[in-house]
């Protein structure tokens, strides 16, 4: 059995319902925030991007994951869990439909005061596997942003989150990370939207990741402007290209098994040719394209640490970047996870990185692109040795293009769901600055 998608009436109907249930935190203070931030940094052993939200009755501080195209927030609520405020969405709830509950059954938060509890559950994940998650409410504080320092702090007294059913899901994160946060777009309870449904701003998010493990960036939930450094705005000159939307069939295992169609959270744009140093690559270019199955295409991943490509295209791309790197610099013998590796005694670096050939992935038109420089292309890996960033997709289908963290970083990238595009800074070293260059620690 197949279900249509939920109709736009249908979901506009559990926004506004969305609205009436989280009400009760604008009547209680005429606090109208229009930006909201959180600290970002990367694990230097999980190469994942680590936030901190507080949560909970006393309020916790609580080390998360960042997952571009997840679903949900979720934090692991079988170890030391303890909120006098957490409340299990019961069954058939406006909560339960806002986050795409596939399933309903007894309450599984052992802390719950309620004496029967019928709660629903949904679908949450790691970047290696799922499971499902009690979906419930808590309360949860973020900061604001006070033009280029910190606001006031904002609280959400019925954050909408969910519980996985089992605590193995944070062994494949990092070091003390309870959880993971998603900014998915479609996804009514996506961390973004969830906040642009409380307090009334635009649908829209950034991230600018440091490429220092020491120093954080940030991530901006909300209008522009975007103040990196006291006065710089990095969203001033922005290349903009359409974020492409994309169902999935999603198993239902309750009250009887079926299969729906429901939109992907993840992030697709379309990439119709990539270039080095100006010379446009023999690519297939019906890889490049997204198919039904979300196969081919080009998806934007902060679960992936190096841009992945698709063998055949990995193949061209490294050819045509040995070829335009110096005479000078000599090929090495691969280090692990990557294939093609300079010895870096002859290279020079600038204020832009790594003397490399410059890549640009083109987007809609000839002349909007996105420009990678050196210092996203090539990645030091020991003593005299750099490698150039791409690693070879190893599974036998998927997108031909994952663009991953470490080509992002030092880039502000902004993902505007209101009008369904994404913008792209290029480097933030062309204006003397990076991602770590904040005032908002």
């Amino acid at each position: 059995m197949k279900l249509s998608p939920m109709s736009p009436s249908k979901y506009y109907l559990f926004h506004f319902c969305f609205l009436l249930i989280t009400s009760t935190t604008l009547s209680k203070s005429n606090f109208h925030p229009k930006t909201l931030f959180l600290l970002v940094k990367k694990d230097p052993s999980s190469l994942q991007y680590i936030t901190q939200i507080h949560q909970r009755t006393p309020l916790v501080p609580l080390k998360l994951a960042l997952n571009l195209g997840g679903e949900n927030l979720w934090v692991d609520c079988e170890n030391d869990h303890k909120s006098s405020t957490y409340k299990p969405a019961r069954c058939e709830s406006a909560q339960c439909e806002l986050a795409w509950s596939t399933s309903c059954g007894n309450c599984y938060v052992s802390n719950t005061l309620l004496p029967i509890c019928n709660s629903c559950y949904n679908v949450v994940s790691n970047p290696v596997t799922s499971t499902g998650g009690e979906i419930a409410e808590d309360v949860l504080t973020i900061q604001s942003i006070n033009g280029s320092i910190p606001g006031p702090v904002a609280i959400v007294p019925n954050f909408i989150f969910s519980c996985p059913t089992t605590s193995n899901l944070t062994q494949n994160l990092g070091k003390n990370v309870k959880g993971m946060v998603g900014f998915g777009q479609q996804s009514p309870v996506s961390f973004a939207t969830q906040f642009a449904s409380i307090f009334k701003f635009s649908r829209q998010f950034a991230i600018c990741l440091s490429s220092s493990t020491k120093r954080s960036g940030v991530i901006f939930i909300g209008h522009s402007p975007y103040f990196i450094s006291l006065a710089f705005d990095a969203s001033r000159d922005l290349i903009y290209t359409p974020i492409i939307t994309q169902q999935r069939f999603v198993a239902i295992t309750y009250p009887h098994y079926v299969r729906i169609i429901r939109p992907s959270p993840e992030y697709y744009i379309q990439v119709t040719s990539v270039r080095i140093n100006g010379k446009t690559l023999p690519l297939n270019k019906t890889l490049l394209s997204l198919d039904e199955n979300e196969e081919g295409g080009t998806r934007i991943s902060t679960d992936v640490p190096y841009t992945e490509l698709e063998p055949s295209i990995y193949d061209i791309i490294s050819k045509a970047f040995i070829t335009e790197m110096p005479k000078e610099v000599k090929k090495v013998p691969a280090v692990q996870p990557f294939k093609t590796c300079f010895d870096s005694t002859y290279i020079g670096v600038s204020r832009l990185g790594y003397n490399a050939p410059e890549i640009n992935l083109v987007f809609q038109k000839r002349n909007v692109y996105w420009t990678i420089i050196g210092a996203n292309s090539l990645v030091k890996v020991k003593e005299g040795v750099i490698c150039l960033a791409f690693v070879e997709r190893k599974k036998a289908t998927g997108q031909a293009i994952v663009v991953g963290g470490y080509q992002m970083q030092d880039n502000l990238i902004e993902f505007d769901l209101s009008r369904s595009r994404i913008g792209f800074s290029n480097s933030l070293f062309y204006h003397q600055t990076m991602c770590a260059n904040h005032n908002y620690a």
